[in-house]
């Protein structure tokens, strides 16, 4: 059985009992390592068998969100699995090498995930295995409104009122965690988009 591990990000490496092949084949496998744990997306690589192989940083704290029932930390939620069953069962279709299944898993408006999946064929490997990512799409809207903050040139207040609503939230919800009224964000959701639509017309 396979479990699920952690490959820590730095390898040591000892050159005098490595050939430069050897070492150039490490430096590598560190670097992608490396850029893998530094993703903000999940990535998970799962057997067809529903068991985790690995799981970046980011995908190890999307799993703890997503497996709320008593499951075996070594298998993936059952939310994801089902697009990966559906994947396998749609395996030796024409297109099969090119498809990918995606899907949003909604567990409230702050916690939206978007989830990859795409069949691989390992070389030396008889089973295929499931490369899937995940995406917070709350973590990326809020990273888009704090982008967005700085490029239209918000004020504070805007730049509140802009990632709430951004992040999915109604005005009523947003005049509400602020303690404005529904007429203030009205008006300054008016001035954003005037300052939205200056920006487009540079």
């Amino acid at each position: 059985m396979m479990t699920l591990t952690k490959t820590p990000t730095k390898i040591a490496i000892k050159p005098q009992n490595l050939n430069s092949t050897d070492c150039r084949e490490l430096l590598q496998a560190s670097f992608l390592q490396a850029v893998l744990e530094g993703l903000e997306d999940g990535i998970l690589i799962v057997n067809a068998m529903g068991e985790l192989v690995h799981a970046n940083a980011s995908a190890h704290l999307i799993c703890s969100q997503l497996n709320q029932e008593n499951r075996p930390a070594n298998f993936v939620s059952p939310l994801i699995w089902q697009l990966c069953q559906s994947l396998l069962d749609s395996h030796g279709l024409p297109s099969e090498q090119l498809m990918i299944l995606s899907d949003e898993i909604v567990l409230n408006q702050s916690h939206i995930f978007r989830v990859r999946v795409r069949l691989v064929n390992l070389p030396g490997f008889q089973i295929p295995y499931f490369l899937v990512t995940i995406e917070n799409r709350s973590e990326s809207q809020r990273n888009s409104a704090i982008a967005e903050v700085k490029k239209y040139d918000l004020t504070p207040r805007e730049a509140e009122i802009w990632c709430l609503y951004r992040g999915n939230s109604s005005y009523k919800d947003i005049a509400a965690k602020l303690y404005i009224t529904m007429n203030t964000v009205k008006k300054h959701m008016k001035n954003i988009h005037a300052k939205r639509q200056a920006f487009l017309e540079k």
